[in-house]
């Protein structure tokens, strides 16, 4: 008969029910991170938008964005409030709740139309993707940066 004796299985049993318990929140604080990188890009991005001054459309002539669109939309990004559903943690990164601005021809628009307006383009304004520009360019940092603070959160717990 062989008697195998180990010590340590009562912390690693209770590092690993600690460590269920906190995952949502770590998750949480892990994708915040990733916004966060993400909403600065977005904000970035639209600070490259190429705009002149205010113009109405006429005889097909499209425009781009006036600088008061231009500036309308720079600060105005934002991550959502977090959706937690079970395991799973969602949010999104935009300009929802941007509230309103008031346009040279005397019409308020949302911030949200304008932004979206730019980014896909009207039948009187020049498309300028710059959303999917900023997803493409960040899509890795934020990546990295859920990775790391999770690791981060994780290596934390560990060491308690």
């Amino acid at each position: 008969m062989i008697n195998v004796k180990t010590e340590g299985m009562e912390d690693i049993s209770k590092l690993l029910s600690e460590m269920g318990e906190k995952a949502p929140g770590v998750a949480a604080a892990a994708l915040y991170e990733g916004a966060g990188v993400m909403a600065k890009e977005i904000a970035y991005q639209a600070g490259q938008i190429t705009a002149s001054p205010f113009r109405y459309r006429f005889g097909g002539w499209t425009r781009k964005p006036s600088p008061e669109e231009k500036a309308a939309i720079q600060g105005a990004v934002g991550i959502a409030k977090f959706d937690k559903n079970g395991s799973e943690v969602n949010t999104s990164i935009g300009f929802g709740n941007a509230g309103y601005v008031t346009m040279p021809n005397g019409k308020k628009r949302a911030v949200a139309q304008i932004a979206n307006a730019i980014n896909s383009g009207t039948s009187f304004m020049d498309k300028q993707p710059f959303i999917r520009k900023a997803v493409s360019s960040a899509r890795t940092r934020a990546s990295k940066a859920i990775a790391d603070k999770a690791q981060a959160e994780f290596d934390a717990l560990s060491k308690t």
